[in-house]
Parts: C-alpha cells; sequence; structure tokens
C-alpha cells in the first residue's frame, strides 16, 4: 500500500501554536512542512479540519492472548484507530501473563499479524523473573501491580519490590493501590451486595500509600517511574511536594475527571467498576488541575473491555474494567470546544508527552523525519456515543448516550490512512514502536 501522501490545507497543531500549512509524507515518513511542496502520493484536500499528531494510548489492555472473546489485537487496534489513536502501550496481563522473553516475542508476532496501528508493550513483574525484565528486548517498561486487580499479576512483597527497583534501568510502571489496605479494608465491611462499595474498599488511603512506597523507591534508586491511572486529589497534593529534580512521571484517564460517584453507580451499575475506582467530583476537579499544571503528565485510557454479559453480574462477581480507547480524543476535543483546555495542550497531553516519557523514536510530533502518524479532526462535528455502534469488540462505552463535539475524521499511520469517516481499512498493519533505553 502506497505510504505517501499530500494533505493540504490543514491547521497544524504544533508545539505552542496552530499554523495553517501542507505536509507531504514520503515512505511513510513526514517529508516536508510548508506551503508550494510538490504533491506526492494521494492528495487530501484538509480544509476546515485540523492535524494532530497521532495519538498516543500508553495504557490498554487488549486481551490477548487467553480472552479474545473481549477483545483481541486486531479488535483493540481497530478501536484505537477509529478513536484517532495511532499507537497504544499493551499491558501483560494476559492469560498467561507476559512474563518471560518468549512469551514477549510470541505476543509481538500475534500484533505484527494482526494490528492496525503501532504497538508496544509492557513485561509484567513477579516475584521471581525479574532477570527476564532486564533481559527482554525493546519493550516500553516493566509493569507491577501492587494491588491486586484483574489478572494473576501482584507484587506486594517489600522485598521484591526494593530488589525490582533496585536492579536495572528500565521504567517502571506501577499500579498503585496497597494490597494491605485493601484487605484491611475487606476485613472492615460487611455488605458486597453493592458496587457502591467499590470506591470505599479500594479507598483513597490505598492509592495514596502505593504511590508514597513507589516514589520513595524510586527516589532511592533514581528509576524512572511512572505511576499509572492517576485518582485522588491526595496523590496530586503528595507530587507537588516532590523534590526538583526527580524521573517520576503519571497519567490520568478520561473517566477520572469525567464519570464520577456516586451518580454513575447509580446510573450504570457494574459498569462503572473499575480498578483504581471512580471517585467523587472533588477528586475529579483536582485531576483535571493538576494536569493543566503539569503534576499529571499525560492522558491513558486503561481500555479494559469486558463482554455486556460479564459486567452484568452481581457486585463480586463482575469484573473491573471499561473500554475507552475509542472515545478518549473526542472526549478531549469536547473540552477543547467548550474552552477548558487548546489543542495544543490535547496534542501534548496525548501524544507528544507519552512519546518522550517512554523515548519512543520517531513519535509525538508533526515534524520533518518524523512517523507519519498523523489524525484530522473536525472541531465541530457532533456525534453521541452509541452502544452497538463501536469498534471495540464488546461494542459498549460507560459514555453511551454522552453527545460529543469534535472527532477524529482521518487517521493515518505510517503514512497509510487507516480510518476515514467511520471506517477502518482493516488491511493496514502497524509497526512495533522502538525505545531508546
Amino acid at each position: 500500500m502506497n505510504a505517501s501522501l499530500t494533505i493540504r490545507n490543514a491547521e497544524l497543531v504544533l508545539p505552542g501554536r496552530i499554523e495553517r500549512a501542507d505536509v507531504s509524507v514520503i515512505n511513510g515518513r513526514i517529508y516536508a512542512i510548508g506551503y508550494g511542496i510538490p504533491d506526492v502520493g494521494d492528495v487530501i484536500n484538509a480544509e476546515g479540519l485540523y492535524l494532530l499528531p497521532g495519538i498516543i494510548d500508553p495504557q490498554v489492555h487488549f486481551r490477548e492472548p487467553g480472552a479474545d472473546h473481549k477483545e483481541d489485537l486486531h479488535s483493540g487496534s481497530c478501536a484505537a484507530a477509529a478513536g484517532g489513536v495511532t499507537s497504544y502501550l499493551d499491558m501483560p496481563n494476559n492469560v498467561p501473563p507476559v512474563i518471560t522473553r518468549q512469551q514477549m516475542a510470541e505476543k509481538k508476532q500475534l500484533a505484527a499479524e494482526k494490528s492496525v496501528v503501532n504497538y508496544g508493550f509492557f513485561m509484567g513483574a513477579t516475584s521471581e523473573n525479574l532477570d527476564e525484565l532486564n533481559a527482554v528486548e525493546n519493550v516500553c517498561g516493566i509493569k507491577i501491580f501492587m494491588g491486586s486487580s484483574t489478572g494473576d499479576l501482584l507484587v506486594d512483597n517489600p522485598v521484591v519490590l526494593e530488589r525490582i527497583f533496585a536492579n536495572g534501568s528500565r521504567l517502571i510502571a506501577v499500579h498503585a493501590e496497597d494490597e494491605s489496605v485493601l484487605q484491611t479494608n475487606k476485613d472492615l465491611l460487611n455488605d458486597f451486595s453493592d458496587v457502591r462499595i467499590h470506591s470505599r474498599l479500594r479507598d483513597e488511603s490505598a492509592a495514596l500509600r502505593a504511590t508514597k512506597i513507589a516514589v520513595r523507591l524510586s527516589l532511592q534508586y533514581q528509576r524512572r517511574l511512572h505511576i499509572l491511572h492517576l485518582t485522588t486529589e491526595d496523590e496530586c497534593d503528595f507530587l507537588r511536594t516532590l523534590p526538583r529534580e526527580h524521573r517520576i512521571s503519571t497519567e490520568v484517564c478520561p473517566q477520572h475527571f469525567t464519570l464520577t460517584v456516586p451518580e454513575c453507580y447509580q446510573k450504570l451499575g457494574t459498569l462503572a467498576q473499575m480498578n483504581p475506582p471512580l471517585r467523587t467530583k472533588r477528586h475529579a476537579d483536582a485531576l483535571w488541575q493538576a494536569l493543566k499544571d503539569g503534576i499529571i503528565d499525560c492522558i491513558a485510557t486503561d481500555h479494559a473491555p469486558h463482554t455486556l454479559a460479564e459486567k452484568d453480574q452481581p457486585y463480586g462477581k463482575a469484573p473491573s474494567g471499561m473500554p475507552g480507547v475509542e472515545t478518549s480524543l473526542a472526549l478531549l476535543l469536547d473540552r477543547v470546544n467548550r474552552n477548558d483546555c487548546t489543542l495544543q495542550e490535547v496534542a501534548f497531553w496525548m501524544s507528544e508527552s507519552p512519546a518522550k516519557l517512554y523515548r519512543m523514536k520517531g513519535k509525538g510530533r508533526i515534524e520533518v523525519g518524523q512517523d507519519a502518524d498523523l489524525v484530522l479532526v473536525d472541531l465541530t462535528l457532533k456525534k453521541t456515543v452509541t452502544n452497538g455502534e463501536l469498534n471495540t469488540r464488546v461494542n459498549w462505552s460507560p459514555y453511551h448516550g454522552m453527545e460529543l463535539r469534535g472527532w477524529p475524521v482521518r487517521t493515518i499511520v505510517n503514512g497509510q490512512t487507516v480510518f476515514l469517516n467511520g471506517e477502518v481499512d482493516e488491511s493496514v498493519r502497524g509497526r512495533e514502536i522502538c525505545f531508546a533505553r
């Protein structure tokens, strides 16, 4: 397929500014930016549209191998493409969990065969696989579950945690919920029949305690640390106190500043159940402010699909997690239209910053020489999120019924159009992201 094209008359979203210009792409890379550049390949008239660097979702669970009835690397990547996401980082809590070099090689092969956008993977940490963590090639980082969540991965032994932080140089990403607090809360609670108990079981203290432990180890061993899906004002306030020179970053998911409890539990029931949980408006507002202030570095979705049948079980049996990769950009574009943020901030939070944090080669900005991962968005387009009309295999969204203004209309991966006006070209294949150590 031709990986060369020319985009005319677009409003380019560049660091700190928006500039009307043309872009040419040759062999999958940005070749020229400006006016009067010659046509190459297909010519796209982008009049009235904004061109952003392709969105990078640095936390998804595409469920393959082991649970592809919920999602696989093909269906998940199609959902990503429809959402303007050109690259994703997938988590290791598969069945079996990805904790060896051989398992990682097999997963990369599956992605090469099936993924319509670019891909990278985390390696899962256990109490016994330190050598594998440090020897595996070209992964975005090591994933540590400090509290039990979905899957079999859990590292809550302080000695093991310290050993992982003390040995190696690869970025460590943590699911920061303290297992001892979770177990204490479970012992104190009597009634587990109502999903509203979920946010009390996995309360703010569990998140803050785990975050403090991870930050202490990062500072002690000068280890790069990324705190996944931040959820509390308490953690934001703590991160504001860090010394100027640190190697710690964090992210927030749109659902944690968009959906609040108890309203969402009343409306959605177990569909609103996820780990870490949704919280009250106070926390949602604090997360948004921390993102605006630069305390939180980027946006991820924690796209974690389960079927409606699985979610439609009583609390205690229903699994935690919700889909989100397909709607994240639209949620932020809607906020641009409400003057809550700018397109430049969206491009930074959702592309430039994750590319920089994970040291991705050729990603994150619209620049000559960069990979031609791009998304054209129409800020005037209004659509209602509707169950049954999505690309994710589970085909439901916690935002069902929400009208959003501003949507991606064309997604380009390595110079190839993979999504155009509602349709995914399932023949396109992405590439493995290259990570600098």
